[in-house]
C-alpha cells in the first residue's frame, strides 16, 4: 500500500465529510425558489469524499509501494517554489489585492518555477486574473481585496 496516497486519501475523505456537515449545519440546502447556500458546498464535500475514498481502495490493492514522495532535487525546488509563492501569496494580498496579486503569483510560477517566456506567462497571467475578477467580481458581486492600488 502507498503510504503517501494511504495518507492523503484519509485526509481528503475527512475533510470531504467535514465539509459536507459543516455546508450542511450552517446553511440552507434547499429553499422555497430552488437550491440554497448549502447545496453546492455539500455535494462537493460529497464528492471529494467519494473520490478520497475511491483512492484509498485503490492505494489498499495496491502492492508495490511506489517511488519516494518527498521531492528531491529539481522536484524539492520547484515544490518549494510554489510553496514560497503561495504563501508570500496569500501574505501579501491585503496589500497588493487579488487582481494584480494573482496576475504576480502566476507569473512567478510560470517563469520561474516552470520556465515559460516572458510573453506567455504575463499573458496567461493576466488572462486568468481577468476572467477570476469578471466572474467572481463583476458577475457574482463577490467582493475582491482591493489593496492599496484600489483594485
Amino acid at each position: 500500500m502507498r503510504r503517501a496516497d494511504r495518507a492523503g486519501a484519509i485526509l481528503l475523505l475527512l475533510f470531504g465529510v467535514w465539509f459536507a456537515a459543516v455546508a450542511l449545519r450552517n446553511y440552507t440546502y434547499w429553499s422555497a425558489t430552488g437550491p440554497g447556500a448549502g447545496f453546492f458546498p455539500f455535494w462537493l464535500g460529497v464528492a471529494m469524499a467519494a473520490l478520497a475514498a475511491l483512492l484509498l481502495v485503490r492505494a489498499a490493492r495496491e502492492a508495490d509501494p511506489g517511488p519516494a514522495w518527498v521531492p528531491r532535487g529539481r522536484g524539492a525546488v520547484r515544490f518549494l517554489g510554489v510553496l514560497g509563492a503561495s504563501v508570500a501569496f496569500v501574505a501579501l494580498m491585503p496589500w497588493v489585492g487579488m487582481a494584480p496579486g494573482t496576475v504576480l503569483f502566476l507569473v512567478v510560477i510560470l517563469k520561474a518555477v516552470e520556465g515559460h517566456s516572458w510573453p506567455v506567462a504575463a499573458g496567461v497571467a493576466v488572462a486568468t486574473a481577468a476572467v477570476n475578477w469578471a466572474v467572481f467580481a463583476f458577475w457574482l458581486r463577490v467582493p475582491f481585496p482591493a489593496g492599496v492600488l484600489g483594485f
